[in-house]
């Protein structure tokens, strides 16, 4: 299993290049592509996302957040904010899903690089 970012799988869908959108690309030719439930919520919200590609997306199997999911998101978050670091809610929310299942992340989006340091995220 390997997680999509939005950022990455933006891109993706965009046909913009990059090493990303060719692992985006690798992980859902294989089925091994898999959505954070964040993930999907933030590439749905785009009003102008075609309905085609919305039941591509939806077809992606999403990692269910686990017993503890909240408290330990939340957790994370508080550590890179008392280090002075950014921590957007979403990303923290993501990164979250990503170690409890331990799966990497395909990503764009540097803000997760701070999550790969201080907590161990995988980043692809």
């Amino acid at each position: 299993m390997i997680a999509l970012d939005s950022s990455s799988l933006i891109a993706y869908l965009s046909g913009d290049p990059g090493d990303d959108v060719e692992a985006v690309d690798a992980a859902l030719r294989a089925k091994q592509g898999v959505l954070p439930p964040v993930v999907l919520c933030e590439v749905l919200s785009d009003p102008k996302l075609p309905d085609t590609v919305a039941s591509v997306l939806l077809d992606i199997p999403l990692l269910a957040p686990t017993d503890g999911y909240w408290e330990r998101a939340g957790r994370l978050r508080s550590r890179l904010l008392a280090r002075g670091r950014k921590a957007p809610l979403a990303d923290s929310l993501i990164a979250q899903t990503c170690l409890d299942y331990d799966v990497p992340l395909v990503t764009r989006d540097l803000d997760f690089r701070p999550l790969a340091t201080f907590a161990g995220l995988r980043l692809a």
